[in-house]
């Protein structure tokens, strides 16, 4: 893949608002100067999650979840560092701009660029052809059968196939040639529309990109033989990859912390008709693992509602219980929590695929009907299915988690016990590493304690880790991932427990003290009058602090 240039890479970074991308993951309040929240990492009842909008930085102190905003993306979609700062720079309008690279490279990407375009135009002509043409009545009088308004109808950019070869025709006058049209999946071999007179339903990536449609039979002489059609799998569409209306339901889920899974696209529909906006259809009956580890990073909680007949109930046990041990506590619109059962240890014995959702106008029965199956906890026979949800999501429950805060102390952490570096690390740090935490754009705020770090020097600490922080602070090396967790902690554990520029000063004078007595301890007698003298200076500054 193209290196995308230094220079497209701080626009991102600049352009991107921290408390936008995180709050379409768990909801945040203002608190001071920072942003608080549950942490989307991992399942928490107090919120210990910490955003710091101006530095861009965050930090848990339940999971030790930390970093900045190119790895908050990267940990919750999933992609590398260029793929967060391409899906950061689509969401805030930046245009990227990549170094030298092979002409394979580039064209891959155009092509890329191009069947996009070519699935989006495709989904706007379906679109006009659904509710401006004659022939589109049929369609649009079926939508009305299944209650279904205009506006949330045209909100997921519905439309209806036409036929014959117009789209094909018209792609092409517009620059676009016949194998993009096969590649996109919108012609047959014939070079006539794949979805003939059917209703069409775009579906998109996490981004809202239009990669593939699934088409519902209209007519009886409909040539394809199913009810439903999807694209033909492809350079863009993989149906195991998506989930019907998540990128729209995103931000709700996260908020609302659960998730209803249902079985067809019209279902969505109609939910989101009477306001109940974190749902997401499966576009069949069994989940596939991709699709759980895409829920698995908004919520842990999910509400099956699919049909009754006995080939879904099949499938969808087969597809959850072969996800090893990938657990979510389960509920449908008859279900209690009490009858939940986590699916590392038995197969869901949900009554969602017994009752079944009831089709519009009765969607906000079902939603009324629906109860919550409550959070996974790591408790009694759920201990390994929270594991499992976790690996699913991209954490591990199993690990160990520092201190968290004590209760009733409104979310400040107990102070670290530490000793030797790490308390110079850990506590006086925490001041000089938050205020330094801005240094790619050059500022320079706290010069005195960068003086008392130089004095110090990377030798004094012991930890590899403490020894390379101290050089990026002195700009003697870069920040890579490792380290910028660490500045976010440091940030988030000075702003916790209300450390400034002078208690920092202070803590690392006492770094600077216990240094010069172990020197003194071995020193000859040449060195002894400097290393005391050096003594006596910082017990004078300790007395201007007083």
């Amino acid at each position: 893949m193209a290196r995308i240039k230094q220079q497209s890479v701080e626009e991102v970074k600049v352009a991107a608002d921290i408390v936008a991308v995180v709050s379409a993951r768990t909801q945040l309040r203002r608190s001071g100067a920072r942003w608080t929240g549950r942490c989307p990492f991992h399942e928490e009842r107090t919120p210990s999650f910490s955003v710091n909008a101006q530095d861009k930085l965050f930090y848990c102190f339940g999971c030790g979840k930390g970093g900045d905003l190119v790895s908050f993306v990267r940990e919750t979609e999933n992609v590398d560092f260029s793929g967060a700062i391409e899906w950061l720079a689509d969401r805030f309008g930046v245009r990227l701009e990549y170094e030298e690279t092979s002409p394979q490279l580039e064209a891959q990407r155009g092509r890329t660029k191009r069947l996009h375009e070519l699935l989006d135009q495709a989904a706007s002509f379906y679109e006009r052809y659904l509710w401006e043409s004659q022939a589109g009545s049929r369609a649009r009088d079926y939508l009305t059968g299944r209650g279904l308004r205009e506006e949330v109808c045209r909100e997921f950019r519905l439309g209806l196939a036409l036929g014959g070869t117009t789209l094909a025709r018209k792609a092409v006058e517009k620059g676009f040639t016949r194998a993009e049209l096969a590649a996109a999946g919108l012609v047959n071999r014939r070079g006539h529309d794949y979805f003939a007179r059917r209703l069409m339903f775009p579906l998109a990536d996490a981004r809202g990109r239009v990669v593939g449609f699934q088409a519902r039979k209209l007519r009886e002489d409909d040539p394809l033989k199913a009810k439903y059609v999807n694209s033909p799998e492809g350079e863009l569409f993989r149906k195991g990859d998506l989930l019907y209306g998540l990128h729209r339901a995103r931000n709700a889920i996260a908020k609302a912390d659960r998730a209803c899974v249902v079985e067809g696209n019209t279902d969505v529909l109609a939910l989101r008709q009477a306001g109940f906006d974190p749902v997401v259809a499966s576009m069949g009956t069994a989940l596939t693992e991709r699709q759980l580890k895409e829920l698995g990073r908004l919520t842990h909680k999910l509400y099956l509602c699919f049909d009754g007949d006995a080939a879904g109930e099949a499938a969808t046990l087969r597809g959850w219980s072969s996800r090893r041990r990938r657990a979510s506590s389960c509920t449908s619109s008859r279900s209690r929590p009490a009858s939940t059962r986590p699916t590392s240890r038995t197969a869901s014995r949900s009554a969602a695929h017994r009752g079944g959702l009831p089709r519009v106008p009765g969607a906000a029965r079902a939603r009324a009907r629906a109860r919550p199956a409550g959070g996974v906890r790591p408790r009694a026979r759920g201990a390994g299915a929270v594991r499992g949800l976790a690996r699913a999501a991209g954490g591990d429950a199993a690990r160990r988690r520092p201190a968290r805060p004590a209760e009733g102390d409104a979310g400040r952490p107990r102070a670290p016990r530490s000793r030797g570096d790490r308390d110079g690390l850990a506590q006086a740090a925490r001041r000089w590493g938050a205020a330094r935490a801005r240094c790619a754009r050059g500022l320079r705020r706290a010069p005195r304690l960068l003086r008392i770090l130089a004095e110090l020097g990377p030798d004094h600490f012991d930890v590899v880790l403490h020894r390379r922080l101290c050089e990026h602070l002195l700009e003697r090396g870069s920040a890579d991932a490792e380290l910028v967790a660490l500045l976010a902690e440091l940030d988030a554990r000075a702003a916790s427990e209300g450390i400034d520029e002078e208690t920092g000063e202070q803590l690392l004078l006492r770094l600077r003290e216990r240094r010069l007595r172990r020197e003194l301890a071995v020193a000859d007698e040449e060195r002894l009058p400097d290393l005391q003298q050096a003594l006596a200076k910082i017990r004078t500054a300790f007395r201007e602090f007083a």
